[in-house]
């Protein structure tokens, strides 16, 4: 179960992984050692899975984010699913429920790659696609 103390931590995290224990136990009002006690914690009990970075794509050429809800017309799902991780261009793959069986994200360089992806999908069952027009949040 999580306390307060604890909740503040992961805001902390969530914000800046790099911060550091002792910059942390400033904030939440402890000592660098038990605040890496409590992530240690976390982090065995599952809750903090991983630390990661979020990536300017327009920087790294990669500017087009896109949605597709993939309507499966196959029940080979596990061949999907390996399709999913093995192409670089899909950042996120949901299982859903309701309209649709997977949504993904994408994020390519432009619609060329775009068009590949979606032929490629095409072997699995239909899709519908929508383009992001600008990130809000």
């Amino acid at each position: 179960m999580l306390d307060q103390t604890d909740v503040k931590i992961l805001t902390l995290l969530k914000e800046n992984s790099r911060l550091q224990w002792r910059e942390i136990g400033e904030l939440v009002h402890l000592t660098g050692q038990a605040v890496a006690n409590r992530i240690k914690k976390m982090e065995k009990e599952g809750i903090i899975e991983k630390y990661t970075i979020n990536l300017n794509n327009t920087k790294l050429d990669k500017s087009l984010i896109a949605y597709i809800t993939v309507f499966m017309k196959t029940s080979n799902h596990p061949a999907f699913i390996q399709f999913v991780k093995n192409n670089k261009f899909i950042i996120e793959c949901h299982r859903i429920s309701g309209d649709g069986c997977y949504l993904l994200k994408v994020n390519v360089t432009d619609e060329e790659n775009l068009m590949c992806l979606l032929n490629k999908i095409l072997d699995f069952g239909n899709y519908r696609l929508n383009i992001s027009i600008s990130r809000i949040k």
